[in-house]
């Protein structure tokens, strides 16, 4: 999920406070507002799973559209599958573009190629394997969008590969993981909010995790969204995706090395030091704030990280799955930033 020390000082400034209005574009009155959820559920199916050697995974993806539109690719979170994308994917296609929805390491039919591979969570781990999946579509850049993992691995790549991206969404705005920031404690209030972080710290949790996986990540999606009303068929089609023999590892490594509890892979350092400087991102962007962020949904925390064209959104009401949750929104803002 999203930055631990913003969202935890957004939970301490009373996260449970927020708006539940349909929009916050300044209406005078909450039903003259659009319904940002329109559309939500209107499809699925994500279609035919294809497969392409990426790196050190067989790297499993749906794809939408023509062959010769304009790249996108749209990437999920935890506990999250391509699905968040299910209603989003047939809208960009429609509009011409190419959309690439993968399956991130640890999740669904993407399979590491040898048993040897460390099953590495950390996020510029993540970050290459989509690179390397760009490589094999032969696609040179791409308009990416994101939430939570998704959200940070297109700042991860905005960052420390700008040459590939034609621009980005990215939800929950600038939340590259800092793990000196990240060993400093926050108020209790915050630390509440986390309580999944520590669990998974221990061999419990992992063991928690492994066992009851499909109700712990019900009750995160509940949590996190909690005006989102998603039936169990919705769920369960996403749930499938956590059954990867993979995914406990992946998810278990991602959080104990956001706290410094176990180590990256030296290969990994060179990009981690250039993010722990400050890297900022300069390629057309444009950040999304959901009820999820709280005191931090308008944005002004991560302003100056974005240093070229820029546009921040404020979706009320909605929360932390947001392209699922609004999908005609999420839509709308790929499809700006493709012409920024």
């Amino acid at each position: 999920m999203i930055s631990r020390r913003r969202f935890g000082q957004a939970f301490a400034a009373g996260l449970a406070a927020t708006s539940l209005a349909a929009c916050s574009q300044g209406t005078a009155t909450p039903a003259a507002a659009p319904d940002l959820r329109a559309g939500s559920g209107e499809h699925t199916s994500l279609g035919p799973v294809k497969q392409a050697d990426a790196g050190v995974l067989t790297m499993a993806y749906h794809e939408f559209g023509p062959a010769g539109g304009q790249p996108v690719v749209l990437l999920h979170g935890w506990p999250y599958d391509p699905y968040s994308y299910v209603d989003v994917a047939p809208i960009l296609a429609a509009a011409g573009h190419r959309v690439i929805v993968p399956y991130l390491r640890g999740y669904g039919p993407t399979v590491f190629k040898s048993a040897a591979t460390v099953r590495n969570g950390q996020q510029t781990a993540v970050a290459l394997d989509v690179i390397a999946l760009l490589d094999a579509l032969k696609i040179d850049k791409a308009v990416f969008g994101g939430y939570d993992w998704g959200g940070r691995t297109v700042d991860v790549i905005a960052a420390l590969w700008p040459e590939r991206c034609t621009s980005i969404v990215a939800v929950s705005g600038y939340i590259v993981t800092n793990l000196a920031a990240n060993r400093k404690p926050l108020a209790p209030a915050a630390e509440l909010g986390w309580w999944y972080q520590y669990y998974f710290a221990t061999e419990r949790g992992r063991a928690g995790y492994t066992a009851n996986r499909h109700d712990f990540n019900k009750l995160i999606w509940k949590t996190a969204s909690p005006a989102w009303n998603f039936d169990d068929a919705t769920y369960d089609r996403s749930a499938a995706a956590f059954d990867n023999p993979d995914h406990v590892a992946i998810v278990i490594h991602n959080y104990r090395w956001r706290l410094s509890l176990a180590p990256g892979e030296p290969q990994y350092e060179p990009y981690e030091q250039k993010l722990a400087a400050g890297a900022t991102i300069g390629v057309p962007s444009i950040t999304i704030g959901s009820d999820f962020d709280g005191a931090a949904k308008d944005g002004a925390a991560y302003r100056a990280k974005f240093t070229g064209k820029y546009e921040h959104r404020v979706f009320d009401g909605i929360g932390h799955n947001v392209p699922q949750e609004a999908p005609r929104p999420f839509a709308k803002a790929v499809v700006d930033a493709s012409r920024m």
